[in-house]
C-alpha cells in the first residue's frame, strides 16, 4: 500500500496536521519517512487514529490511550480498565441526569421563588458540599 503524506492523513482522518505532529511527538503514531518536508505515514495509521479518537471520545487521556498499545504497536486493551471507565461514565450519567431533572423541576416549580423550593434547596446543598458539579479526574493505569 502506498504511503500517505500528512495532508492526506489529515484529510482522511479529520485530524489536523498539527495534531498528527503532536501525536507523533507523544509516540502515539509514527511516520515512516518524508517526501520533501512532509511526513509520510503507513496507511494503517488511519486505523490507529480511529482507535485514538474512540479512546478520547470515551474519556481516556492521551497517556491512557498510549498505554493501550503494545510495543509492536498493536492494541493491548486491559478489560479491567475498560470496565472502570464504563463505571465512571455510568456515575457521570447519573450525576448529569440528576442535575437535568433538578433544572427541569426548577423551571416548572410553583414556589414563589427558587429559594423557597425544597428541591432547589437540595440542589444548592449538594453543590455546596461538592456532591454535584465537580468532576474528580481519576487516572486509570
Amino acid at each position: 500500500m502506498k504511503p500517505l503524506d500528512i495532508t492526506e492523513v489529515a484529510r482522511r482522518s479529520n485530524v489536523p496536521a498539527s495534531t498528527l505532529r503532536f501525536y507523533e511527538d507523544k509516540g502515539l503514531i509514527a511516520s515512516i519517512g518524508r517526501r520533501g518536508l512532509r511526513r509520510l505515514f503507513d496507511a494503517r495509521v488511519l486505523e490507529r487514529l480511529a482507535f485514538i479518537a474512540l479512546g478520547r471520545a470515551s474519556g481516556f487521556s492521551l497517556d491512557e490511550v498510549a498505554h493501550m498499545f503494545a510495543a509492536d504497536g498493536r492494541p493491548r486493551i486491559d478489560r479491567k480498565v475498560l470496565a472502570a471507565k464504563a463505571e465512571d461514565l455510568d456515575r457521570t450519567i447519573r450525576e448529569l441526569t440528576a442535575m437535568r431533572d433538578g433544572l427541569r423541576h426548577a423551571v416548572a416549580c410553583r414556589a414563589p421563588s427558587h429559594m423557597e423550593c425544597p428541591t432547589f434547596q437540595r440542589l444548592l446543598r449538594a453543590a455546596a458540599s461538592g456532591n454535584i458539579g465537580t468532576r474528580k479526574k481519576k487516572t486509570l493505569a
